[in-house]
């Protein structure tokens, strides 16, 4: 057993921290309160203790813009886990470009990493997000891996049959791009893919057990999306009531990293403001490729800009394990969850620069060392 002693302990749905010590047994917290005993005891004064953070929507393998082979791939990924995890990221849900395999590394003790939930690919119609296609070469597929099946559906028999493809690789959710990418969208080739095509991936999902996260930047993708019953809506720049509305049952991830220096930086927070204002759920994800190299602990200080330091954490903790239907498991510091955990320097809720206040890290119950 181990006390981590004399810190202020966040309480993420309400905001409020309390003087109390954490006893861990094992991978589990065993107690929370004030004066335990234990075993070894780390000296945690001066500090705030929150639970280890959940970042719903990176991209750890994702092929570098250059030709090279597909272990680059793989093997640029490894020191990206690690480095999340080292900064108190620890569960994170993949949304596209790492395969099983990855898992199944991070289980055996191959590489050290958060927690992962795999996507495999983004499913999509033919022209859509998902399809691979250039001029001079027509379609190309830069995974290109059996364990990274297609992705293309066109027909709603097709999109079902493009789910059981990804849930027979190992998916652990179902992702779909409900419109285009930002660049397709300036272009006006926004592909999207049918009403009954979403109706028919999100039912084929829940019939396999999986939820469905929906890359959206659209308020007409957003809303048939939300409407066909995804889980998550990813992005979400361009918000209209009759998105937000239509989100009532969604969750929000707005993932304003990649976009916080573009002309839409603006329109994407006054999205998330009128989300938030409609009562929709906000879960943080910070859209993380290896290039350039964004995490959680940037897209929460852009959160904060909007939602305020607490709110902030919450979408990157408790709620973010709501979403991700991990909450008896996670995000909170109670007995009898796992042990992840991050130690701050400082009694403050500031989110500013969380990678210079961390002191320490625990995922599992295992201290993983400073944040460097």
């Amino acid at each position: 057993m181990t006390v981590l002693a004399g810190a202020r302990v966040l309480d993420p749905d309400t905001g409020e921290t309390v003087r109390a010590d954490v006893r861990l047994d094992g991978d589990r917290i065993a107690e929370v309160g004030p004066g335990l005993d234990g075993g070894e005891r780390v000296d945690c004064s001066g500090g705030l203790l929150i639970p280890g953070l959940i970042d719903c929507h990176v991209h750890v393998a994702f092929p570098r813009p250059e030709p090279l082979p597909r272990s680059a791939r793989i093997l640029e990924a490894v020191p990206v886990l690690r480095g999340l995890l080292a900064r108190g990221i620890t569960t994170v849900r993949d949304a596209w470009g790492a395969d099983a395999g990855f898992k199944h590394a991070l289980r055996e003790g191959w590489i050290t990493g958060p927690d992962l939930l795999v996507s495999l690919r983004q499913l999509g119609p033919t022209g859509g997000l998902g399809d691979g296609w250039e001029p001079p070469a027509g379609a190309v597929d830069h995974y290109g891996d059996p364990s990274l099946p297609d992705p293309l559906f066109d027909g709603p028999d097709a999109a079902r049959a493009a789910v059981r493809r990804m849930v027979r690789a190992g998916a652990d959710w179902i992702k779909v791009g409900a419109g285009g990418a930002m660049a397709s969208i300036r272009a006006g080739v926004d592909v999207r893919p049918a009403d009954d095509e979403l109706l028919a991936l999100v039912a084929e999902a829940g019939r396999c057990g999986r939820d469905v996260m929906a890359h959206a930047h659209t308020s007409a993708a957003v809303v048939s999306a939300a409407r066909a019953g995804a889980r998550s809506i990813e992005h979400g720049t361009f918000l209209d009531d009759s998105a937000v509305a239509a989100m009532a049952g969604a969750w929000y991830v707005p993932t304003l990293s990649p976009i916080g220096d573009s002309e839409f930086a603006g329109t994407h927070q006054r999205s998330l403001r009128l989300a938030v204002e409609a009562g929709v759920r906000i879960a943080a994800g910070s859209d993380l490729a290896p290039r350039p190299h964004v995490d959680l602990t940037t897209e929460l200080r852009l959160l904060a800009a909007v939602l305020g330091d607490a709110a902030a954490l919450k979408a990157a903790t408790s709620e973010a394990a709501r979403l991700l239907r991990l909450d008896d498991d996670r995000g909170r510091l109670e007995p009898g969850l796992r042990a992840d955990l991050v130690l701050l320097d400082g009694p403050g809720l500031d989110v500013t620069d969380l990678p210079g206040r961390i002191r320490a890290v625990w995922h599992d119950g295992e201290r993983v060392g400073e944040a460097s």
